[in-house]
C-alpha cells in the first residue's frame, strides 16, 4: 500500500523524528511512503542517508506539491499530530475509488483518556475530505492503546551494543566515570545539578547534544568543573542517538521520542516533558510515572526538574540510581511484551478496510 505521512515541524525536532522512524519502519515492511514535510531540514543530520521506500515532499515547494498530487492517490493518510493535511491532496484521496484509511496520529500521553479515544472515528463534513472518517490512533503504554514504535530489530542491537568501542570511536576518553547523556530544553535546575556533580565525591562525564542542551550547559557551566567532565556531540542520527542513551548510566531526555528511545534503553531516565502555558503537563507528567511505579526519589527529581517544584535538586546517588535503573528495566519489559505501534497501526488499518469491503 502507499502510505503519506503528514508532518509540521513546530519549534523542536520530535514531530519530524517520530514520523520519520514511523516513515522508516513502513517502508522496512514493504509499504511505499512519502513523508509531506514543511522543514525537513533536520533529517540532513537525523537520517543523513534517507531511507529505501520513503519519498520526502517539500511541503513548501508548491511544484513538488502538485507532482504528488497529480500521482496516485495514497490508500492511507497519516496526520501527524493533527496537522491538516494538505488540501489538494485530500481531496483527490476523497475521490479515489476503493478503501482509504485517514489516521490522525495522536501526541503520546499516559492519562486515561488516551484508552477512551484510541481508535475513535471522528466523521468529516465539511472541506477537501468531506464524506471520508479520520480515526484517533493514540500511542500508548498500555494494551488498550496503540504502543511505541519498536524496531524488530532493536532488542537485539542493544544487546550486542560494545559501549567502550562507541565512546573511543566518537573520541570520547571514558575512564569508567558515570556516564550522563542530556537532551534538554532549559531546565531551570541544570545549573544547580552541574554544580552539585562538580562537587560531588564521585566523577560524572556529561553527554551534551547539540543544540538547546549544549547552549544551556554553556550558560550555566560552574566556575570550577570539579568531578564533572563534560563533552559536547554533534547532532546526531536517529541510530547514534539510540547507541547514545544505550552507552549511559542515566539519561535526561525531552519531548516525545527520546523518551520512548529512553524507555528502550532500560536505563535510569528522567523526562523534560514540554511545557503548556495552563500547566496541563503537569498532570501528563504525574500520569508517566504512575504508569512506571516511579519510585518517590525519582517523583522529586522529576518535579525538580521540570520547575514544578521549588525545592533545590539533589545529585542522584548510587543508590537512587540503582533504585532508578530497577524501575526502568520493569517498565522496559513490561512494553516490550506489547505489540509495537506500527504492528497495532497496519492491523487497524487492514481492520478499516475490511470493514470498507
Amino acid at each position: 500500500m502507499r502510505w503519506d505521512i503528514f508532518c509540521k515541524v513546530i519549534d523542536n525536532h520530535g514531530d519530524l523524528g517520530v514520523c520519520w522512524r514511523l516513515a522508516s519502519q513502513l517502508a522496512g515492511a514493504g509499504e511505499r511512503v512519502r513523508l509531506w514535510v514543511d522543514d525537513a531540514s533536520a533529517l540532513a543530520w537525523m537520517a543523513p542517508h534517507g531511507r529505501a521506500g520513503v519519498a520526502v515532499i517539500d511541503w513548501c515547494d508548491l511544484i513538488a506539491v502538485e507532482a504528488a498530487v497529480r500521482d496516485a492517490a495514497p490508500d492511507v493518510v497519516i496526520e501527524a499530530f493533527g496537522c491538516d493535511p494538505e488540501p489538494a491532496l485530500l481531496a483527490r484521496f476523497a475521490a479515489a475509488p476503493g478503501p482509504r484509511s485517514w489516521i490522525n496520529l495522536e501526541y503520546l500521553c499516559a492519562e486515561s483518556y488516551v484508552e477512551r479515544m484510541h481508535r475513535l472515528p471522528s466523521p468529516v463534513f465539511h472541506g477537501p475530505g468531506a464524506g471520508l472518517t479520520k480515526h484517533f490512533f493514540y500511542p500508548g503504554f498500555t494494551p488498550a492503546t496503540g504502543g511505541l514504535l519498536r524496531e524488530p530489530e532493536l532488542e537485539e542491537r542493544r544487546r550486542t551494543f560494545d559501549r567502550a568501542a562507541w565512546l573511543a570511536d566518537r573520541g570520547i576518553a571514558w575512564q569508567g566515570e558515570r556516564l550522563v547523556s542530556l537532551f534538554c530544553y532549559e531546565p531551570p535546575a541544570l545549573g544547580g545539578l552541574l554544580a552539585r556533580w562538580s562537587q560531588a565525591g564521585e566523577p560524572t562525564r556529561l553527554l551534551v547534544t547539540a543544540g538547546r542542551a549544549a547552549k544551556a550547559v554553556r550558560a550555566s557551566v560552574p566556575e570550577g568543573l570539579g568531578a564533572l567532565r563534560i563533552d559536547y556531540l554533534p547532532y546526531l542520527p536517529q541510530e547514534s542517538f539510540d547507541e547514545l542513551l544505550w552507552s549511559c548510566d542515566l539519561n535526561l531526555v525531552r519531548g516525545e521520542d527520546s523518551l520512548v528511545r529512553a524507555l528502550w534503553a532500560g536505563a535510569p531516565l528522567v523526562w523534560q516533558i514540554y511545557p503548556q502555558d495552563d500547566d496541563a503537563h503537569h498532570d501528563k507528567l504525574d500520569a508517566f510515572l504512575r504508569t512506571i511505579a516511579a519510585p518517590e526519589s525519582l517523583r522529586r527529581f522529576h518535579a525538580a526538574w521540570n520547575g514544578i517544584a521549588d525545592a533545590p535538586i539533589a545529585a542522584p546517588s548510587a543508590a537512587m540510581l540503582a533504585e532508578w535503573r530497577q524501575t526502568a528495566e520493569v517498565a522496559t519489559t513490561a512494553l516490550q511484551r506489547q505489540p509495537d505501534l506500527l504492528t497495532q497501526l497496519r492491523a487497524f488499518v487492514d481492520s478499516l478496510r475490511d470493514r470498507a469491503g
